[in-house]
């Protein structure tokens, strides 16, 4: 059994992993962590675990670290790397905050508005979007999970600019996601009356997902890319939808990306191309770990329409954390992860 600790476990990420850890085969929940909410049991702050042999939530000071082989990391942006930095060397670990994500500090510190405080330690880091970073992710030490709009952009991106089949110059991203990508922090943005019975755009042109990305695009196209990113917030607790616009190249159809992405993915029991020509939605990916793509032909000449629909609980954090979390200690990639999407 691989002892885990978990620490942030208060919050939504954290009660998801816990959600997934307590069925897993081969993982014994042995740390759970919270700031504001130590001394109390899991069960007052997720009543669903009720029942559940679990540990008390702790501080991080408290944990008895020679106990833990592996620790899974939900606490938030800007304050996980002084914490991963002193944690002893022996602890495999996936962090689910931003930290790690961005390979140069200085464009950390751009769009987070502080010096990274482990640099050493984010040049050890390896991006863990899982189905393109597989082999990195199973040798490394620290995986930085990714954000959720980028999984769902860069999924069905990265193989149509790896073939040649798209304009790298004209990639527009329109994505909506469920509130509870906001975390589970009082916020008055995120209030019920609020959100409901609306839909909003915010991050215009300044959002922190839009420079991850980037760099794992650029990273593909071996030169610099900028893309047009929008990020929406949905009246819903979870989900969400890109849906990407691009123009095709050398002569490609929208049949040529559908093919190419079929090749791609025929073998990955959690990206799932549907027919051509059918949209995915975020009602049937829920509480799973799919992400669902969707290719179209424009009515303009020579573009294109991909969707991709994911729970942003779920592939966007912690069902991929997971994932990578089994990649790291050579472990069956679906352990732990095989519940159907929930519908209705």
């Amino acid at each position: 059994m691989i002892r885990v600790a978990i620490l942030g476990a208060s919050g939504y990420t954290g009660a998801e992993l816990i959600r997934l850890l307590v069925r897993h085969p081969r993982v014994r929940l042995v740390a759970l962590t919270a700031d504001r909410k130590a001394g109390s049991g899991i069960d007052t702050v997720f009543p669903q675990f009720y029942g559940y042999d679990l540990p008390m939530l702790v501080s991080i000071p408290e944990v008895d670290w020679s106990g833990v082989d592996a620790v899974f990391c939900a606490l938030p942006h800007g304050t996980t790397q002084e914490v991963i930095a002193a944690l002893p060397a022996h602890l495999k670990i996936v962090d689910l905050s931003a930290d790690f994500r961005l390979t140069d500090p200085a464009e950390y510190a751009k769009w987070y508005g502080h010096e990274h405080r482990a640099p050493e330690l984010q040049k050890e880091a390896v991006y863990g979007l899982t189905e393109h970073y597989r082999e990195r992710i199973a040798k490394a030490r620290l995986v930085a999970n990714p954000g959720c709009y980028p999984t769902s952009a860069q999924l069905p991106l990265l193989p149509l600019l790896k073939a040649g089949l798209i304009d790298a110059d004209d990639i527009v991203i329109d994505a909506k996601s469920g509130v509870s990508g906001a975390g589970r922090a009082a916020k008055e943005g995120s209030l019920y009356c609020e959100v409901t019975e609306g839909l909003h755009p915010y991050g215009v042109a300044s959002h922190r997902h839009g420079p991850e990305i980037e760099q794992i695009l650029s990273e593909a196209m071996g030169r610099p890319l900028v893309v047009n990113f929008t990020p929406h917030l949905m009246p819903m607790s979870r989900g969400m939808l890109s849906s990407i616009y691009v123009r095709l190249a050398n002569g490609a159809s929208a049949q040529d990306l559908h093919a190419a992405l079929a090749e791609r993915y025929a073998h990955e029991d959690f990206v799932k191309l549907l027919p051509f020509g059918t949209a995915p939605q975020t009602r049937h990916v829920r509480a799973s770990n799919l992400a669902q793509i969707g290719v179209f032909a424009d009515r303009m000449k020579g573009r294109a329409m991909l969707f991709c629909a994911i729970d942003n609980l779920m592939k966007g954090a912690s069902g991929q954390a997971v994932q990578n979390f089994n990649l790291m200690h050579a472990l069956p990639e679906t352990m732990g992860l095989d519940q159907l999407a929930v519908f209705p």
